[in-house]
């Protein structure tokens, strides 16, 4: 697969698109959402975020290689939640460009999932029996340094609900299906209004029955959950699931607890899918702290992933015995329930795998 990273501003995804319901308000616009107002105030930059966090200066230099292949990108939400001059916050290992980052792994590819392998179309992926993805948009709110599809051709997603049409066409076609799973990217970096659409299109195939939507909004901005977005969960007849991404309870303060509350009280369900990450969330403490905290929201914990061998990403890797004895300490410190699954995503394997 061709090397090919985002690098574009989070206020400039409408020229990705050509309908204008994806246009992000100008800075002008007194009317935009305030999750988009974030978007747009994001720290991008190294510089910025030393001087905000007040982070040692050694690494500065690092830092700024790193982001030029893959850019730095956080809401000033997030960073909030970060302890000021501590690179070992574990917010912040999540989103600090280091020299590791350069460095070559041996096993740590550019697909490390088979995505390209499942690919059947333009931002369709067929990996199991009877769910489809769709990958909706190759922008996200934030940059997750551990992320899978850093490298992904997101230029390649179709760009227009009209250019959809084949992918949909394929999901009406095969009645085996009966759920969607949108993903990207993070879908709720589109409006409401083209996710709206999407969804009512969706729910006019007979055979769907779920709608599941994998996102790291409520998260890092707790203001996307707006009575709009619980409106098009709520509004077709598809069962709505979201899924959630926290790896650390630091990441859920009240702002993010509120926000959960909204989409819980609304009837929909709430799934966490974290992944193991060293120096963010690989001790038993920080472990049983999250997955009680998610408990205590409503949040019943799911998936804990073993890190997918992305290039660039080798130095959060935790050894799958490291994991399966952290979740073997989970099982005597908290409930059944809230002990998530210890699962890697094998490359044509049509489930994730336990570990």
């Amino acid at each position: 697969m061709e090397l090919r990273i985002v690098s574009q501003e989070a206020e400039n995804v409408a020229s990705r698109f050509s309908r204008p319901s994806l246009t992000l308000p100008s800075a002008k616009s007194p009317v935009a959402p305030s999750w988009q107002q974030s978007i747009r105030h994001a720290v991008r930059a190294p510089d910025e975020l030393w001087r905000l966090l007040s982070l040692p200066a050694s690494l500065l230099p690092a830092a700024r290689r790193a982001s030029e292949l893959f850019p730095l990108f956080a809401p000033r939400e997030y960073i909030a939640r970060m302890r000021p001059g501590d690179p070992d916050d574990p917010l912040l290992r999540q989103v600090l460009p280091l020299g590791d980052e350069l460095e070559s792994a041996d096993g740590f590819t550019a697909d490390p999932v088979g995505d390209a392998a499942a690919a059947c179309g333009p931002g369709l992926l067929r990996k199991y029996r009877t769910r489809a993805l769709l990958i909706t948009t190759g922008v996200c709110a934030i940059h997750c340094r551990y992320c899978f599809r850093r490298h992904y051709p997101y230029d390649e997603l179709p760009r227009s609900l009209d250019e959809w049409e084949p992918a949909l066409a394929e999901i009406a076609a095969d009645a085996t299906l009966d759920e969607v799973i949108l993903s990207g990217g993070d879908p709720l970096m589109l409006t409401d209004g083209r996710l709206t659409e999407l969804a009512e299109r969706l729910a006019a195939i007979p055979h769907l029955t779920r709608l599941r939507m994998h996102t790291r909004l409520p998260i890092v901005i707790p203001a996307r959950v707006c009575d709009a977005l619980i409106g098009w969960l709520r509004g077709t007849r598809l069962a709505p699931i979201v899924v959630i991404h926290a790896n650390h309870a630091a990441e859920l303060d009240g702002e993010v607890a509120a926000a959960l509350a909204k989409l819980a009280d609304a009837g929909i369900v709430l799934l966490n899918q974290s992944v193991l990450l060293r120096g963010v969330n690989d001790e038993a403490d920080a472990l049983t702290d999250l997955s009680r905290r998610l408990v205590d929201l409503r949040v019943m914990p799911y998936y804990l992933h073993q890190l997918d061998r992305v290039a660039g990403a080798a130095h959060f890797e935790v050894s799958p015995d490291r994991g399966r004895k952290l979740i073997e300490e989970l099982r005597t410190r908290l409930p059944g329930y809230a002990v998530p699954r210890y699962v890697q995503e094998v490359p044509g394997a049509e489930s994730k795998t336990p570990m």
